[in-house]
């Protein structure tokens, strides 16, 4: 079974194995041959299943608008097309059976399965539960569209929302202990505002029971919708930097004209082109942003002070090095023996932290307060 070190970590047996089938190649393919080595680590899958009765808010949590699922249906993150949220079809029939239904759905797929419900669990709910729980899987109970019993509870002169969501939850708690579930969790979520009430709950709850090889493709692939988040993206993406260092500074040592220089540039521009999708700061989610803020893209542009924000090019990575390094764009290619281990590092670091800040100041103006 593979661990988290054969994912996440280059070893010196790794770098020879590249550093011999790279030394007889030319530039371009040996550039392609190290681009590929550093995929393998995007391709750790992770598949989650959400299933739950017909109209219980599955499709609003899973943002597709199907009610009438048979069989299981796939939806890609749009961004990382290893991470895979399963629509499953809905529990409830009169003549349902869990174990069926986990043979139905292609049980040993998923990672988790989150179980949702719009009003009180049932018996189905906690039939699956117990059979997910026989079966040495995890699962999550969800219950769905909190918005709009809060938006109901407003209506009365004695509205507290804290009360309110502690007498949904202690409700959802209690049913389910009824119906033979001990000491349940319940996480109170709404599918059109993710970043309020226990989503944050929710993915530190998932983040902690998924093994740790797991975790850095869940917390990568989380929508920037909190503080909290926006932090833990920082930290996972700084845990490669030393990795991508490394490599840089090993290809220095391979005896290919111009592989150096061109790896240094091609592997720095590839992280920072992920720093911006991770954290949301690329056109097409700043634009997704814009139509839930109601701010124009340029307002959450001109929040963005990172050197990097006018695009991704030579001009631009190599101004993360300051004035000092900094050399005409027409020359910059010549300078000799690669960046070193700690260059590299350093204009990572650099990029990691103003993109992150970035990423902060966007997201506090979109909501117009800390989240």
């Amino acid at each position: 079974m593979a661990t988290f070190e054969d994912y996440c970590m280059i070893t010196q047996e790794d770098l020879e194995d590249i550093k011999d089938s790279i030394s007889t190649q030319d530039l371009p393919s040996a550039i392609n041959t190290i681009k590929e080595y550093l995929k393998q680590q995007d391709l750790v899958e992770l598949n989650i299943g959400v299933t739950g009765e017909s109209g219980s808010g599955k499709s609003t949590f899973l943002n597709a608008f199907r009610e009438t699922t048979m069989e299981p249906e796939v939806y890609l993150h749009p961004k990382y097309k290893n991470v895979k949220v399963w629509d499953l079809p809905g529990i409830g029939t009169p003549n349902f059976k869990a174990d069926e239904y986990l043979k139905l759905v292609q049980f040993e797929r998923y990672d988790f399965f989150i179980i949702i419900a719009s009003d009180r669990f049932r018996e189905c709910h906690t039939q699956l539960a117990k059979e997910i729980m026989r079966m040495g899987k995890t699962f999550y109970f969800v219950r769905s569209k909190i918005d709009a019993c809060i938006d109901a509870e407003k209506r009365k002169k004695s509205f507290d929302q804290k009360k309110t969501l502690d007498t949904i939850r202690g409700d959802c708690e209690n049913g389910l202990r009824e119906i033979g579930i001990e000491d349940p969790v319940v996480f109170l979520i709404s599918g059109f505002e993710l970043s309020k009430y226990d989503f944050n709950l929710l993915q530190e709850r998932m983040e902690e029971e998924l093994p740790q090889h797991k975790r850095r493709v869940l917390l990568l692939a989380l929508p920037n919708i909190t503080l909290e988040i926006n932090e833990k993206k920082k930290k996972a993406l700084k845990e490669n930097i030393g990795k991508v260092a490394l490599m840089s500074a090993f290809m220095a040592t391979v005896p290919v004209p111009g592989l150096s220089v061109a790896v240094d540039l091609g592997i720095v521009k590839r992280e920072i082109e992920t720093y911006y999708n991770t954290f949301g700061l690329d056109d097409p989610s700043l634009q997704k942003l814009c139509e839930t803020s109601g701010k124009t893209i340029e307002e959450l542009k001109s929040l963005m002070k990172s050197p990097l924000r006018g695009g991704i090019n030579l001009a631009s990575i190599l101004s993360l090095l300051g004035s000092v390094f900094l050399v005409g764009a027409e020359n910059a290619v010549e300078y000799a023996g690669g960046m070193s281990y700690m260059t590299v590092s350093t204009m990572l670091k650099r990029a990691l932290n103003d993109i992150a800040e970035d990423a902060r100041n966007v997201l506090m103006a979109s909501v117009g307060t800390a989240v």
